[in-house]
């Protein structure tokens, strides 16, 4: 029997609570770039000074990606993985594909018009891995991972979830050994378990706040976050020039997928499960002190993951202060200081046995928002 995975955005009816996203929108490109809340929260423009994705390929599997004017210079020939699929990864009838890469590396266009992604350098390599109506096998996602780490894709991009099956856990699994950053939706469903692959235990998986950065009521909570991104009223591109907005953990999860790629681009040969380290070491600390089920290890710190002085894994323990101990890179720039899918998861098939050294078993202090900031190398 086929297994189903579902895109974890709200590209269905509005009665369907959780899950809203609106029609796309007419362009408009010279009032974009202010509906996205999200650059400012996040300080994208500071981290920009360091990093822009220069180098890096993230690998969307979704509903395909359009050739959005905003994007179109960043997209890479890809592929189908759907049944009877035969394109290039370039087509898109849904929107959903096109707002997830647009998040992670729209270009925008000159004089600030334009949607911009979080790593408007790095390039996307579009997988359509589901058909136009948000569904897709879990096979069909195994076979686009397949082909992600067949085109060295750094960082593969999973706005999607639910059960898995063997070819779907092995395909995870090999991704991890080769060296991949796999980012992965946690799911809207809320008070149902953390969808898979996101529940995979080497895998990023995020969550979502809201505006004020408070827990956002659409994203699910459990054990397996790791850190949250915005997620409500996300504007991006979408198919035929146009623009959505969305509320889901499909948008958090391409957001912490371009701050992959942002690490990557700046520290080309951080090992992935030192990336990942990065964004939750550095990550601000919501709700009760320490990691917690709603924000994981918090909120993530763009400037703080590209430049704080972060003790390699390994090196520090549950009491080490955040700034303590050998750097993870020698090459850290002091610009912008540190101010700091729709489905149930199911369990999976088989027990996976830990991937390397599992950067999520490794105890890691949080910055709270009022904490010093880590040291900053100089």
């Amino acid at each position: 029997m086929a297994v189903t995975l579902a895109l974890l955005i709200g590209f269905i009816p509005e009665h369907n609570a959780g899950h809203i996203h609106t029609a796309p929108t007419p362009a408009n490109a010279g009032r974009i770039r202010n509906d996205q809340w999200h650059l400012t929260f996040l300080k994208v423009a500071e981290a920009h000074k360091i990093s822009t994705g220069d180098g890096v390929v993230v690998a969307v599997a979704d509903t395909g990606v359009d050739p959005h004017p905003d994007l179109s210079k960043n997209l890479l020939i890809g592929t189908d993985t759907v049944a009877g699929g035969s394109g290039d990864g370039r087509t898109d009838s849904n929107s959903h594909g096109t707002s997830m890469a647009g998040l992670i590396a729209a270009h925008g266009r000159a004089g600030d018009a334009g949607a911009l992604g979080i790593a408007p350098q790095s390039k996307i390599l579009p997988i359509r891995a589901s058909t136009s109506d948000n569904l897709g096998e879990a096979d069909d996602l195994a076979a686009a991972i397949e082909y992600a780490i067949s085109k060295r894709a750094q960082v593969i991009n999973i706005s999607s979830g639910g059960a898995s099956t063997p070819r779907l856990v092995r395909a995870i699994e090999a991704a991890l050994a080769a060296n991949i950053i796999v980012v992965a939706a946690a799911g809207n469903v809320p008070h149902q378990p953390v969808s898979y692959p996101a529940s995979e235990e080497d895998v990023i998986t995020v969550g979502g706040v809201d505006r004020e950065g408070h827990h956002a009521a659409v994203s699910v909570t459990g054990p397996e976050i790791d850190v949250v991104a915005p997620a409500v009223d996300i504007y991006s591109t979408s198919y035929g020039g146009k623009y959505s907005k969305g509320t889901g953990t499909s948008s958090a999860t391409a957001i912490v997928a371009g701050a992959a790629a942002l690490i990557r681009s700046k520290y080309p040969y951080l090992p992935a499960q030192e990336v990942a380290h990065r964004l939750t070491a550095t990550a601000i600390d919501k709700g009760p002190p320490g990691r917690d089920d709603e924000y994981g290890y918090g909120v993530i710190d763009l400037v703080a993951a590209l430049t704080a002085d972060v003790p390699p894994l390994g090196f520090e323990s549950v009491s080490a202060p955040a700034g303590a101990g050998p750097t993870a890179t020698d090459d850290v720039r002091p610009e912008g200081g540190d101010d700091g899918a729709q489905v149930r998861g199911l369990a999976t098939l088989a027990a996976i046995a830990a991937i390397g050294a599992g950067w999520a078993l490794v105890a890691r202090r949080r910055r709270r928002s009022d904490d010093p900031p880590p040291r900053i190398s100089r």
